[in-house]
């Protein structure tokens, strides 16, 4: 326990420092990037190259477009994968890794930028770059000093700082986001709203004011969606009838299969649907996100919600359950 807090303490001053040398360095370095016309080529050797393609990967998840180029694969034939107009980002703690700096002369013929992120501000690697971010560390938390920990730390954070500032610099957005995410819990979250999972037409239970409260009951049995909604003449939803109703007046002593004669002088399935119905139904648009059905659910606790347009018509209903089986968790 001892050591792993050793680790997480010389990791986390190595991100810390980072922030006294974020200057006008790092403003070039992200206006280089926003102004790239081509794509964003992130390379790096070893330890650096696997820090190098999660960089590569956020930033194309972040309105960059982005790919990682081994360099070793480059010198023997990727190189055909960088064109004009592209950016490249080179990583190496020490700024004289031969296979980086061999990609330097092409890059630079095709005067193709380049933002280094290195260790060493006085390498080969930072003088022959067009802007050098400093990631050194003052030291590493491997005891013997060998394995790159700190180091790939503090580059994987200065590759996390160079994407969010681009993501804001694009007024880049959650809609944004989510269209490279189509796929998983994320992607739905994002991208499916409540018109694709509402039921609609026929299938949604809806009764006029005056319909007595046994066919509301029969609607909200045939629906299968434990509610029943009310509309006026218009097609305005003014409320709905839960099967929690139903259940709060069994609980009162009502009975629908023997009514007494106290049931019958105003018993709630004589009453017009008007009388049982709640006046204020929490509603949704069409258009809003799914998630945003599931959490007003979660807010109000209940499972349904009246899908309506800009007039307040009915438009469809949206259960817990269809957010469940889409995955809107």
């Amino acid at each position: 326990m001892q050591e792993g807090r050793r680790v997480l303490e010389i990791e986390a001053r190595a991100v810390q420092d980072l922030i006294a040398r974020l200057d006008e360095r790092f403003a070039k370095a992200v206006d280089l990037l926003y102004r790239c016309r081509g794509k964003v080529v992130i390379s790096g050797m070893g330890k650096s190259g696997l820090i190098g393609q999660k960089i590569a990967a956020t930033m194309a998840s972040t309105g960059t477009p982005s790919f990682f180029l081994h360099p070793a694969e480059g010198i023997h034939g990727d190189l055909g994968m960088v064109a004009r107009h592209d950016v490249m980002i080179a990583i190496s703690n020490s700024g004289e890794v031969q296979e980086v700096l061999q990609l330097l002369p092409f890059v630079k013929r095709i005067n193709i930028p380049v933002v280094a992120l290195t260790g060493r501000m006085h390498s080969t690697l930072a003088k022959n770059s067009d802007v050098a971010l400093d990631v050194s560390v003052s030291e590493e938390a491997c005891p013997l000093g060998l394995a790159p920990t700190a180091s790939t730390t503090a580059t994987l954070a200065m590759g996390d700082a160079l994407a969010i500032a681009l993501l804001q610099k694009r007024g880049f957005k959650q809609e944004d986001y989510a269209q490279f995410h189509p796929g998983g819990t994320l992607g739905r979250r994002l991208l499916v709203k409540v018109q694709d999972l509402m039921h609609r037409g026929s299938d949604v239970p809806h009764v006029k004011p005056h319909t007595p409260g046994s066919e509301a009951i029969l609607e909200m049995t045939g629906k299968r969606l434990g509610m029943t909604t009310v509309l006026d003449e218009a097609g305005a939803v003014i409320g709905i009838i839960t099967d929690g109703d139903l259940r709060r007046f069994l609980q009162r002593g009502g009975d629908f299969t023997t009514a007494t004669a106290m049931d019958l002088a105003n018993p709630m399935h004589k009453r017009p649907a008007k009388d049982n119905r709640h006046r204020a139904p929490k509603t949704i648009g069409p258009d809003e996100l799914a998630s945003t059905a599931l959490a007003i659910m979660e807010r109000h606790t209940i499972t349904a919600l009246v899908v309506v347009d800009d007039q307040q018509r009915l438009a469809g209903v949206i259960h817990l359950h269809d957010l469940l089986k889409h995955g809107i968790v």
